[in-house]
């Protein structure tokens, strides 16, 4: 018998109707678009570097080209293919590869199980690439906008790397407040950023109206099959043009898709543009002198310094960029089991996909301290940035497209043909990088096969235990049913426990536990299962679904707690609103005792998985969420009984 009839399923809103078009647009600007948005402090720079394995001549043709193969896999790979198409693949309102993995092994798909299980493996690594990029971008960003001291007054180097570490540090510990407040916070700055170096931009167009010349792909083309042996070699810092493109679709929850292309198409795109111009028109004015730092010499002199303050908000918030998308990336790993429950605190009640997690937060500021110390300088890390964009937008080409033909059945003339478009501009820069794995670029690779390693095993290991648990728990009808019949008999105990289970057909491993080591049972057994609903709140009336599942002779009742993702789990708070308002319900459950289950892990000698890959297992389930703080029981009446369960 079921008291009340469970909330129904709402479409998640990535936002609502009070924060209005404009803040939406002006909160994407100071979140999701400071990655890209600072790529022109370093990428003009960092292709005509001398020291360069691969140096690029900066002759004029050479310049034109560059800047116009620059301008146009902007085009083409952000607004043509990232705003354009990826962008429309959202689940349920979230972005990112993982949104990809789960649309494609949704039963609606058409493709052998081999096939969805090989593209969500390449979805995978694509995502552990793209935890890469969370730790290099906030390193590479934040140096090369503090590197603007050394133009200033070169006699300041020596206090780049200090300046950029405590810049990184006070980033992270302000991520708590949540993306909307930093949002909102940056947003303001990032319209004078872009105005800025737009402007700054079309003040280098007016010494040199030559460089427009590089705005017709011709120049790009033409440098390609001219010279592709400058050409391709300046892919792998031509790249750098279009970090922060997977952010925009990590993102992609915090803020929706009309936020986002509006914020792009009219300040972002046009204002980079504007500044890659006026950079190639400087290098071609005067090669030798304005080679060093081509952006921050498009200022005049008393300009500088407040331009390098302005570029280094302007780099804390490229960081923010990544750090939320990789929020987003690790919040649905977990949902779809690659990563052991974290704690994530939800920090807005209009946006389900703004959330802060602790947990990853403090491991991205460990590794991004580590790489400042290690580099020390932005142009040491710019191979090892590129190679983890490359990676990551190429997979995600494949699956989108694997989808737009799949699911959406898309022509397949239009998807073979833009899909071949993009996947060759995409492999010509993923090729282009790889000359560059001992120049740094086998970082990102590492970080990668690292994040891909873990995540692997623990999805392949939570279903070894989870089908070894199911084996212990055993039938919750045939456990009531022995209960009558077992020896020695079990007590029946004045009072209410509750037992925290996954569902109503299994028996909690703390319910047999307890009756058959103690021989009792309380007089009242609830068994609870909890669900998060893709709403901000469930109305009290609501939260709660009391199921008798036929044993109401045994005083065994099924219970299930619904939240939103708002909500604060509290269980005690919930369970008691239906005290005394049920006839079913004991008055007592307000003084119920709990019961938890708990699994010890145990590397075993089953063939499951090598015995490395069952150490990693177990070493990972060390960071799972206490599950008694994360749904509020009372520490004095919480009881918690373990189960071994090799792996």
């Amino acid at each position: 018998m079921s008291t009340q009839a469970p909330p129904a399923p709402a479409t998640p809103s990535t936002h609502g109707p009070s924060l209005g078009r404009a803040a939406l647009t002006i909160g994407a600007l100071g979140v999701v678009f400071g990655d890209i948005g600072t790529s022109p402090i370093y990428t003009v720079q960092t292709i005509f570097n001398p020291e360069d394995p691969h140096p690029v001549p900066s002759t004029p043709d050479n310049v034109l080209g560059v800047i116009s193969l620059m301008i146009w896999s902007v085009t083409l790979i952000v607004t043509l293919e990232y705003v354009t198409f990826v962008l429309r693949a959202d689940n349920d309102g979230e972005g990112g590869i993982l949104s990809l993995i789960t649309l494609i092994r949704r039963r609606a798909v058409p493709g052998s199980r081999r096939t969805k299980a090989g593209l969500a493996a390449l979805g995978i690594f694509g995502a552990s690439l793209f935890f890469g990029d969370s730790m290099i971008t906030p390193a590479i960003s934040v140096l090369s906008a503090v590197e603007g001291l050394e133009v200033v007054n070169p006699s300041l180097a020596d206090l780049t790397v200090p300046i950029t570490a405590v810049i990184i540090v006070l980033l992270f510990l302000a991520q708590k407040f949540g993306t909307e407040r930093v949002g909102g916070l940056f947003g303001p700055v990032m319209i004078v950023w872009f105005t800025v170096i737009g402007v700054a931009g079309i003040g280098g167009i007016v010494q040199n109206p030559e460089v427009l010349k590089a705005l017709s792909p011709t120049y790009a083309i033409g440098f390609l099959t001219g010279h592709f042996h400058i050409a391709f070699f300046s892919m792998a810092a031509v790249v750098l043009a279009i970090t922060g493109a997977e952010a925009l679709y990590a993102d992609l929850g915090h803020f929706g898709r009309p936020a986002i292309a509006r914020a792009w198409l009219i300040l972002v795109f046009p204002a980079c543009l504007l500044s890659y111009l006026g950079q190639g028109a400087l290098v071609i004015q005067d090669p030798v002198a304005n080679l060093s730092s081509p952006f921050f010499l498009l200022v005049p002199e008393w300009a500088r310094l407040p331009l390098v303050v302005l570029a280094t908000a302007a780099t804390v918030i490229a960081s923010q960029a990544v750090i939320t998308g990789a929020f987003s990336v690790a919040h649905q790993a977990i949902q779809l089991g690659y990563l052991p429950r974290l704690r994530i605190h939800h920090t807005s009640a209009h946006a389900i996909g703004q959330i802060y997690v602790p947990w990853i937060n403090w491991v991205l500021m460990f590794s991004v301290l580590t790489l400042v110390v290690t580099f020390q300088s932005s142009h040491k890390l710019a191979y090892a940035f590129g190679m983890a964009v490359t990676g990551t937008i190429t997979i995600t080409t494949v699956l989108f497209f694997y989808l737009a033909r799949h699911r959406w059945q898309k022509p397949a003339w239009l998807v073979y043909g833009f899909g071949s478009v993009f996947l060759l501009l995409d492999l010509l820069f993923l090729s282009a990088n790889m000359t560059k794995l001992v120049h740094g670029a086998w970082l990102p690779v590492l970080i990668g096969i690292s994040v891909f390693t873990v995540m692997t095993t623990w999805q392949r290991g939570r279903a070894l235990v989870t089908a070894r648990r199911e084996q212990e728990e055993g039938s919750l009808r045939e456990f009531v049913d022995a209960l009558h019949t077992r020896r020695p008999a079990v007590v029946r105990v004045p009072g209410t426990a509750v037992f925290l289970n996954r569902g109503k057909e299994t028996t909690p491993l703390a319910m047999r536990a307890n009756v058959e080591h103690n021989h009792v049972l309380h007089q009242h057994a609830v068994i609870l299962s909890i669900e998060t609903r893709p709403v901000p709140y469930v109305p009290p009336a609501e939260q709660v679904v009391l199921d008798e599942l036929g044993y109401a002779d045994d005083g065994i009742t099924h219970v299930t707690a619904y939240f939103g993702y708002m909500d604060e789990p509290d269980v005690p708070t919930a369970l008691s609103r239906i005290c005394g308002a049920v006839p079913e319900m004991p008055a007592s459950l307000q003084d119920a005792s709990y019961f938890l289950s708990t699994i010890d892990l145990e590397v075993g000698e089953d063939t499951g998985m090598p015995r490395w890959r069952k150490r990693l297992f177990v070493a990972t389930s060390g960071i799972t969420a206490d599950a008694a703080d994360y749904f509020r029981l009372p520490r004095e009446r919480t009881v918690v009984i373990g189960s071994r369960i090799e792996v």
